[in-house]
């Protein structure tokens, strides 16, 4: 599913890069559709790392939401609390990458 492993140095990492984001995805009743994942993919692509807010109310749901994304999308969660996650996919071409990973 993914060609890529992160350490755990590195998720802290991309998750205290996280705690400054903003949500750029909600996930609502509707869940998770095709324009969902094409501006996940979009996201990703652009900035490598994307916060995804769930504003559904079970909160059971979200684990399982958060595998769906990341098998989805090919990117890992490296992250959730509560009703929000982080997900991260590092880009292809190395000079478009703009989150510089400690090794």
């Amino acid at each position: 599913m993914h060609d890529f492993q992160l350490k755990g140095a590195q998720k802290a990492f991309l998750r205290s890069l996280g705690q400054r984001l903003e949500p750029r995805l909600k996930v609502g009743k509707a869940g998770l559709n095709a324009g969902f994942h094409a501006h996940l993919r979009q996201i990703l692509n652009a900035d490598e790392l994307v916060k995804v807010r769930f504003l559904t109310a079970d909160r059971d749901e979200h684990s399982a939401l958060c595998a769906t994304i990341a098998g989805q999308g090919y990117c890992l969660c490296v992250g959730a609390v509560g009703r929000t996650a982080l997900f991260y996919r590092q880009n292809p071409d190395p000079k478009a990458r703009k989150v510089d990973l400690p090794d």
